[in-house]
């Protein structure tokens, strides 16, 4: 197992993708029928980013730490202010993944279905999520076993695809399984998140899923380098592809980029650049 998420943990790319994710949580919690949510590859759950493994990498300082303080601001959009809340309760050591800041946003009839095929990381996750009885863990890979999860009995609900992009085809892998779910659960919200190293590789995943018919669909990009443009060794760039949006998702995420960008650039002269557009 080459990637290891706690390397990365409340990175610049973790805060937007889990701001966006927050934002469409609040949204299905509206009403009160249930919903379920998966994520396809959910790791350990919660990530201790003042310990050695992440110090080595240091990426939360240029992410989480520099929007913490946020939260005392009054004038935050509900998913920004959503998501320091979690945050910050975890304490300043840590930091919650996905599968983590869902299950604390669940309500009693809701549901998680987190999926984790590395054995330690997903042992991990059931330690994480021990203390909410809506949230189950499976072992397994979520390439084999999503569509079997597909629909949900609450027929209503977000898939999160989040997968590490290690293998050399994953970027077409992750859109051919965002395809086939979407076939089977079509009225699902799905996020799909992906690093931009190669802007022309992000562009093709998207033409991917515009040729699988899939609509309507948003792209969140983030760029927190304007100098790093092109191939990219260092990752500076991140999207995030969300299916079957909220109705004013789009302009709830560009008011809260409104709050990042600022923070998360290379430097207070060159803020972050977000953007959301169609595809």
């Amino acid at each position: 197992m080459n990637y290891r998420h706690v390397f990365h943990a409340g990175n610049f790319a973790d805060v937007v993708k889990h701001v966006a994710l927050i934002s469409v949580l609040l949204h299905l919690r509206r009403k009160d029928k249930p919903f379920s949510v998966i994520d396809t590859h959910a790791g350990s759950g919660l990530y201790e980013i003042a310990g050695p493994e992440a110090a080595r990498s240091r990426e939360s300082e240029a992410g989480i730490a520099r929007v913490r303080d946020l939260g005392a601001r009054m004038d935050l959009p509900d998913g920004l202010r959503s998501y320091l809340e979690l945050v910050n309760e975890e304490g300043p050591g840590r930091y919650p993944g996905s599968p983590r800041l869902v299950a604390r946003l669940l309500r009693p009839q809701d549901r998680l279905i987190a999926l984790e095929k590395h054995p330690e990381e997903a042992d991990a996750l059931a330690n994480a999520l021990a203390g909410f009885p809506q949230a189950r863990v499976i072992k397994g890979d979520s390439y084999a076993r999503l569509t079997a999860l597909l629909p949900p009995r609450e027929r209503r609900g977000l898939v999160l695809i989040d997968p590490p992009y290690e293998a050399e085809d994953e970027f077409v892998q992750a859109a051919l399984l965002l395809a086939s779910a979407h076939r089977r659960f079509s009225t699902g919200i799905y996020l799909l998140w992906f690093p931009i190293k190669s802007a022309a590789a992000a562009a093709a995943l998207s033409g991917e899923l515009r040729t699988q018919g899939i609509a309507p669909a948003v792209r969140i990009d983030i760029n927190v380098d304007d100098d790093n443009d092109g191939e990219r060794q260092r990752l500076s760039s991140a999207g995030l592809i969300v299916v079957n949006p909220p109705y004013t998702f789009a302009a709830e995420i560009q008011n809260a980029a409104g709050f990042l960008a600022p923070r998360l650039g290379s430097s207070p002269e060159s803020p972050a650049t977000i953007s959301v557009t169609p595809i």
